[in-house]
């Protein structure tokens, strides 16, 4: 009988149409710490406030101590400056250039799979680099948050600026929502789960959907999740790992 690797190289080599939903895992062997867990910025911790990071980190505190919410992302993002894509990111990549169709789902803020070379991503929790006015249509992209102020203005109309991204309590972007459930709904050959802990529902349905279906299911996850009962195949493995592991054994069996 085949191993779980030489399963999933199977799978994906087989595959022509793909969507790969990505979390925090992915982008750990990057360097870019949790908030929470293992390696956290702040583990079970409150912040100097004393409350919970995560509504200092919310839209309602936002709208009402904006400098709070501020001073906490530019704590994240000075600790991920610097971190590039892994050899996980490039792997999908990689196979996005070799399937007739492929999308990235991805829980991530960092950027890292457009980065890598991915052109069709669902960042549906935002990108940290792209800057938003809170009040006015100007944005802009920057590399890292070190020429902004504590809490930054907008040069055109000075009203507050945001990072691109979900806060807590916020709403998810509909017109993402809308692309998922309208690439979910052509089907796809495989949906692989890397890196997540799979707690939120637009993550774990796709999973869902392709085992009621019967498309291929895979996880790659060290740990066990919600899904890991559903997929057909699970790798307990870090991402980098299981990833280039799996494109070596395609790339083998197509010499």
């Amino acid at each position: 009988m085949s191993s779980p690797l030489e399963q999933a190289a199977d799978l994906l080599g087989r595959t022509r149409s793909a969507l790969f939903i990505t979390g925090a895992g992915i982008s750990a062997a990057s360097g870019v710490p949790t908030y929470r867990g293992i390696g956290g910025l702040y583990g079970d911790r409150l912040t100097e406030e004393g409350v919970e990071i995560e509504e200092v980190l919310s839209g309602p505190m936002f709208q009402r101590r904006p400098e709070l919410t501020w001073k906490y992302i530019h704590q994240i993002e000075q600790a991920c400056r610097g971190a590039r894509f892994n050899p996980a990111h490039a792997a999908l990549a990689h196979l996005e250039r070799h399937l007739d169709r492929c999308w990235v789902l991805t829980q991530n803020v960092d950027g890292f799979h457009r980065d890598a070379g991915s052109r069709n991503v669902i960042d549906i929790h935002g990108d940290l680099h792209r800057i938003l006015c809170a009040a006015c249509p100007h944005e802009e992209r920057v590399a890292d948050y070190a020429a902004l102020s504590p809490c930054p203005r907008c040069p055109r109309c000075g009203a507050v600026l945001r990072p691109d991204v979900v806060l807590f309590g916020e709403m998810l972007p509909p017109e993402k929502l809308a692309l998922l459930h309208k690439e979910l709904a052509r089907g796809f050959d495989v949906v692989v789960s890397i890196g997540t802990s799979s707690l939120f529902p637009y993550i774990t349905q796709p999973v869902t959907l392709a085992a009621t279906e019967g498309w291929g299911t895979l996880e790659i996850n060290p740990d066990e999740t919600s899904i890991s009962r559903l997929v057909k195949v699970r790798l307990a493995m870090p991402a980098v790992e299981a990833l280039t592991a799996i494109l070596a054994r395609i790339a083998a069996g197509t010499k």
